[in-house]
């Protein structure tokens, strides 16, 4: 075992998943080598695409056993796509299969029985929630997950450490030689940024449609060069599901107050300033801090320069009020982000590796002043856990939060002080997933903590008269109200490896008891 630079023993190896390299700081690693690239292809004239079932096209990929495929997760808990390819794969008798999706939701269920069964013999995601989750915690899956943060998995599909054999794409509108995009028909998601990477990697791409389009289907986000089949279904997804599970606006009187404590930060930070950029997730006090802001924006005269990430309805607001000259778009949080996507030419669509990919000569998040980001736990050395809950049991998604904290200028974590009647302020957090270093301040119900590191932004608040606590004042306030929580016990057997965005590894998650 290795200590990282967070303080977590890190094993040289591991079987299943083979040598790993520990976590140092935020940009320790440089990269070597180059970028890789699909098979070369010879389609001849005039030869047709379209297959008349998955069964047939997963024929004509050639998929075997010990393969690895890939799916996006643009339509979250409405998705279709991915238990729909492995029922197939399982009818067809095709085992030891790895599921590399960008992220997996509460659909998923299913692969519950395929991992059982032997079909699935590896995951790499971002995410993984109940059941599925609870399952790997438990050690369903003899190797460990790989868990990846989206700039770290469009890095690792870019440099071939995780290579892509074939891609199957659920697409909301494709012609019949492969042209598609996300923001038309019955199943719109609006952008397709995570998949736009595995359509550009994979040697083989399969596109799933519920709403086939007379060709050309323009403007086109995944193109006909990169698709090998198309199949036409009867629906690839539920468009509501989009929402849940990602969307949650509030009323929630706690969440309002930390959205009023979020943006006291914002306007003493010194970057609300004409030419700022911005992203926020979708949570309730997160949208609340957009809608609050948009208020100063006009009150003070100020523009911002773009909007990243996730988009929603109050970033798109933004942009169509001229509070913003344009949106970078990786995928869409709600119906609206979608519908402007397909019309208005500065809500731009791009894809994960332009958003949050750390060895390419310049991403997105590397030109970021202010994000907002959740959490669920926080450290006293301002580590931060997104992806396992306080029973320890993997239950939400890394997503673009350690690239995001990264880049920026300002991290902002929103979070209560208390939820569910236990701290989110402790001691060491169960897993690492963004490193101290990178989080600059955690806004509650209860008060604001600023990184020590960042001495300029705590000079500056005590100028507004803005109230700071310590992280460990917070912490003990937590604490007087419901008490020390429990430590949670592990089996020495690990269940999950946590990559930084470089690919080091920032932590490990063990088996729950």
């Amino acid at each position: 075992m290795n200590k990282n630079g967070v303080g977590r023993e890190i094993p040289a190896y591991i079987e299943g998943v083979g040598e790993l390299k520990a976590y140092e700081s935020p940009f320790s690693i440089i990269p070597e080598g180059n970028k890789v690239g699909p098979k070369l292809k010879r389609p001849l004239p005039h030869k047709n695409k379209l297959v008349d079932s998955l069964e047939e096209a997963v024929k004509a990929v050639g998929l075997k056993d010990g393969m690895t495929i890939s799916f996006h997760h643009h339509f979250r808990s409405g998705d279709y796509i991915v238990n729909m390819v492995l029922d197939v794969i399982a009818h067809l008798g095709i085992k030891n299969i790895k599921v590399a999706a960008s992220s997996l939701s509460t659909c998923h269920g299913p692969l519950i029985e395929h991992i059982k069964n032997g079909v699935i013999t590896g995951i790499e995601t971002s995410g993984l929630r109940d059941p599925l989750g609870t399952a790997i915690s438990e050690g369903i899956l003899k190797k460990p997950v790989i868990i990846r943060s989206h700039g770290g998995r469009a890095r690792a599909v870019e440099s071939g450490e995780l290579k892509i054999d074939v891609a199957f794409l659920g697409a909301p509108a494709s012609d019949e030689y492969g042209n598609a995009n996300g923001f038309s028909g019955p199943s719109a998601c609006g952008s397709l940024g995570y998949a736009l990477v595995d359509a550009n990697y994979a040697d083989h791409v399969v596109l799933i449609t519920d709403n086939l389009v007379e060709y050309p289907c323009l403007p086109a986000s995944i193109n006909q060069t990169q698709v090998d089949y198309i199949v036409e279904v009867e629906s690839i997804g539920d468009p509501k599901g989009i929402v849940s599970g990602a969307i949650r606006s509030t009323t929630n009187p706690k969440d309002l107050l930390i959205a009023e404590n979020a943006l006291k930060v914002i306007m003493a930070s010194g970057y609300f300033k004409n030419g700022f950029s911005y992203q926020t997730g979708a949570a309730g006090a997160s949208l609340a801090v957009t809608s609050l802001m948009k208020e100063k924006m006009i009150e003070q005269n100020i523009k911002g320069s773009f909007g990243l990430g996730g988009i929603t309805a109050q970033l798109v607001d933004l942009l169509e009020e001229g509070l913003m000259e344009g949106l970078f778009d990786t995928q869409c949080f709600d119906l609206v982000a979608a519908e402007s996507l397909g019309k208005n030419p500065k809500h731009f669509e791009v894809d994960a590796g332009f958003y949050a990919n750390p060895h390419n000569a310049g991403c997105a998040v590397n030109k970021l002043d202010i994000v907002l980001l959740g959490a669920l736990e926080i450290d006293t050395d301002f580590n931060v856990n997104v992806i396992s809950g306080s029973d320890g049991v993997i239950s939400q998604a890394s997503g673009g939060h350690s690239d995001t904290a990264a880049g920026a200028n300002i991290s902002i974590i929103l979070a209560p002080l208390i939820r569910g009647r236990i701290p989110i302020v402790v001691d060491k957090v169960t897993t690492v997933v963004t490193p101290g270093e990178t989080i600059d301040v955690v806004v509650t119900d209860y008060g604001i903590a600023v990184n020590p590191l960042r001495k300029d932004l705590i000079e500056r608040f005590k100028k507004e008269n803005l109230k700071i606590y310590t992280i460990e004042e917070l912490q003990k306030i937590a604490e007087n109200i419901t008490g020390k929580p429990d430590t949670i016990e592990f089996g020495d057997r690990i269940v999950g490896v946590v990559q930084y965005r470089d690919g080091s590894v920032i932590d490990v998650i063990r088996q729950v008891k």
